[in-house]
């Protein structure tokens, strides 16, 4: 189980300062390329820049607490509630396919009878 983890390559768990504009200040975060990657992707799919990404979900803390203390936790942990509520979806979706009816899994035991059923009426 540990190799899962233990073997991980050490570009993702490297850590990198960027520079972002906040409230029309520019500061410093510094976070592992694995939360700036997810970062990246969630910001993607809100079709913004990740900078602009970072300068939302602070502005939407402030507003909220009155404050943004140990911001680049709060980017770690919002990195996992995207990866989990995405794994969530997939999870749905993958239900939704193999629903009831089974619709996109072909039933392959009945293949063999009915291509001998066209090769007796032909």
């Amino acid at each position: 189980m540990c190799n899962l983890y233990s073997h991980t390559d050490p570009i993702m768990y490297e850590c990198r300062n960027r520079s972002v504009r906040i409230a029309k200040v520019v500061t410093s975060i510094k976070l592992e390329n694995l939360f700036w990657d997810t970062l990246a992707e969630l910001a993607n799919e809100s079709n913004i820049t990740t900078n602009q990404l970072i300068a939302t979900l602070h502005d939407e803390v402030y507003a909220f607490r009155g404050e943004t203390t140990n911001f680049a936790s709060f980017l770690r942990v919002t990195c996992m509630r995207y990866l989990e509520e995405k794994a969530r979806s997939m999870q749905h979706v993958r239900k939704v396919l193999q629903g009831p009816n089974k619709v996109l899994t072909p039933n392959v035991a009945a293949l063999p009878s009915a291509v001998s059923e066209l090769q007796v009426k032909a």
